[in-house]
């Protein structure tokens, strides 16, 4: 890992919250520790309890879990959807899915110690951790009154609107897995979207 790049990019992360100041994050950008997993690596495990909880600074991190034996990807993280929710992070009980680097990534890695350190030393972390909380968990809510009212078709055009980032970064069998449908569902549906006659 380049070290110049990963502060780099953690600077400019930390430089999108206007209440930390310039000094602050100079200080914060020594500390904080960002990780440089490649693809493919798991970080977490389902049945196992998180140790850590990660903010994507550059790559893809895409959820799962398995449901009668069948992969259903959750959720996908990247630089516009920074934070990889875990409750069971936060809870410390053991995960109901994987989460693995689909990309080689830059993540930051927190632990509840770490957290405690910078909150104890910058309380102006507390406040941004907190809305950045609330924000994720307002997102979620729609997300998931948007799918529940939605028809597959629907559900494929919001993607496309709200998550354009991932059209050419994720395999097609996991956005249909992540918009409940199959690939063949999917497929059938990209093919009356090109030609609707």
């Amino acid at each position: 890992m380049n070290k110049d790049i990963a502060k780099q990019s953690l600077i400019s992360f930390l430089s999108n919250f206007p209440n930390l100041k310039e000094d602050t994050i100079m200080t914060l950008a020594e500390m904080i520790p960002v990780i440089a997993p490649s693809k493919g690596t798991i970080l977490v495990e389902a049945g196992k309890v998180p140790s850590e909880c990660y903010s994507v600074l550059e790559g893809l991190v895409r959820e799962y879990q398995f449901i009668d034996g069948i992969e259903r990807t959750t959720a996908f993280y990247t630089e516009s959807n920074s934070t990889v929710s875990s409750d069971s992070y936060t809870d410390q009980i053991p995960s109901p899915s994987f989460i693995e680097c689909s990309e080689d990534c830059l993540l930051i890695a927190g632990n509840l110690q770490i957290e405690e350190e910078h909150f104890d030393q910058f309380p102006e972390l507390k406040e941004i951790t907190r809305n950045i909380l609330e924000s994720d968990l307002n997102r979620t809510k729609n997300e998931y009154k948007n799918f529940i009212l939605s028809s597959p078709l629907d559900r494929y055009k919001n993607f496309l609107r709200t998550r354009p980032d991932l059209v050419n970064r994720v395999p097609l069998n996991q956005i249909a897995s992540y918009l409940g449908m199959t690939p063949e569902s999917l497929s059938r549906i990209r093919k009356r979207l090109v030609s609707p006659d």
